[in-house]
């Protein structure tokens, strides 16, 4: 992707005095980091890692207080007490910091700063999901409050790079005809990490600091001809273009905390978001949708019931759309849809590739026209892990209903068009892990 906005300004990401854990105050830097806020399973890995370290940067990303109008007050709080016990601490001075995970054989590097922020229509910065404003609110609130990003994004672009997806040729350097910004990032990874850590789920991670305004010109220089995707973290831009809006003066606002990845060097995975019908149950939720679709009750266990979906969603091109239930300690199956049902519930005027997405048959299909469950925290919960999803469906008596990962092609394509994919359609990933690096906006 490599339009420019206007101007030619393109991408602009910008250094920052980074705020860190200083590892002498805490148990372990692995023991205070998180997922992503929306990636936590909640309660479970929410009390776990609150019971990791007491420093667990979950107490800040989701505080926990008697009233949702406390849990912000209480994580500014938290935030400033930790800053004068010496828990962070912030550079000394404005850096771009080069990120590194590694799980098994795969590795993804990419930079962490602050960017510019600019509108969709600009076209510099394409969303490609729709957002909730419940949840918008939410992490607005938990902004104003701290004053600061707590984790970054996750972007996506589309550099010069050779498309080695180990991110070396041959010797580890960036091969000939690579934009400034992975060469950076091949000499910063030659010297000695700012930290490193390895995370529960065995990643590991390491960090370094770019200061050289040589470095950073190159960089610069590199990013401003390219245009990024969303990966991760839609209602987090959501909230920083909202609070840029509340603020008439230029100032730190203006920018976002983002990881900005070039997929022509490290591809990154894409997977589902599943969901969680809280009250309804199995019986309810196959009843009503035998009406319109071909159920089938499956074989497991959950990994081959997966496959047993990803078959059935690549089998029919002209019947794509394929879901599995879960709650009641069996899997099904459902899938071939009803044409004419599809025509009369499915919105027009979209692209067909938005009306055939699972996610688009599933809300307007599924959950208003059969199901009729509301779109609230109440009555769904959006988990990425698929055995959590089934342990919780059948620990409150609700429904499971797991998802076929959307083709990568098919998000950029969409989002090139300005069009939104229904909000949690995507789960793009290696995601940064939270904790590493935080950006206060005091600090500019």
């Amino acid at each position: 992707m490599s339009i420019p906005g206007p101007g030619g300004q393109g991408l602009q990401l910008t250094p920052f005095r980074g705020l860190r854990y200083v590892a002498e105050r805490v148990g372990s830097l692995a023991a205070v980091t998180s997922p992503p806020y929306d990636v936590v399973v909640r309660p479970e890995g929410l009390r776990q890692l609150e019971t990791a370290d007491p420093y667990n940067i979950v107490r800040l990303i989701l505080p926990q207080a008697d009233s949702p109008e406390a849990r912000p007050r209480q994580a500014a709080e938290t935030l400033r007490r930790w800053q004068a016990d010496g828990v962070l601490a912030p550079d000394p001075e404005p850096a771009l910091y080069v990120y590194e995970q590694r799980d098994g054989a795969t590795l993804q590097r990419g930079l962490i700063g602050a960017l510019r922020l600019s509108p969709r229509e600009e076209g510099i910065v394409l969303p490609h999901e729709e957002v909730m404003p419940h949840v918008v609110e939410d992490r607005a609130d938990l902004m104003r409050a701290t004053a600061a990003h707590l984790e970054p994004l996750l972007l996506a672009y589309r550099g010069n790079g050779n498309g080695n997806s180990n991110g070396a040729s041959g010797n580890g350097a960036a091969g000939p005809g690579t934009g400034g910004a992975a060469r950076v990032i091949e000499s910063a990874i030659r010297r000695e990490p700012l930290l490193s850590t390895t995370t529960q789920d065995g990643v590991d991670h390491h960090l370094w600091r770019v200061t050289d305004p040589a470095d950073l010109v190159a960089v610069s220089a590199d990013l401003r001809h390219h245009q990024a995707l969303i990966a991760d973290g839609h209602h987090r831009w959501a909230t920083y273009l909202r609070l840029r809006e509340e603020r008439r003066e230029p100032g730190p606002w203006d920018f976002g905390l983002v990881l900005l990845v070039d997929t022509a060097r490290y591809p990154l995975r894409v997977r589902a978001i599943h969901r969680l019908l809280r009250r309804l149950s199995p019986d309810d939720a196959l009843t009503a949708a035998s009406h319109a679709f071909r159920v089938r009750t499956i074989d497991g266990p959950l990994p081959r019931a997966l496959e047993t979906l990803a078959e059935a969603a690549r089998a029919e091109p002209g019947a794509p759309n394929a879901f599995l239930l879960a709650g009641d300690g069996r899997f099904h199956l459902l899938d071939r849809p009803d044409p004419e049902l599809l025509a009369r519930t499915v919105p027009e005027g979209r692209p067909e590739t938005w009306r055939t997405l699972d996610a688009t048959v599933l809300h307007h299909v599924l959950l208003d026209h059969l199901w009729h469950v509301p779109d609230t925290p109440e009555h769904i919960g959006y988990i990425h892990d698929p055995a959590a999803a089934v342990e919780q469906a059948e620990r409150l008596g609700g429904t499971a209903v797991l998802m076929h990962a959307v083709g990568e092609d098919i998000v950029h394509e969409l989002a090139r068009q300005g069009i939104a994919m229904p909000h949690k359609s995507t789960s793009f990933g290696p995601k940064p892990a939270t904790g590493l690096v935080l950006r206060s906006l005091t600090l500019g």
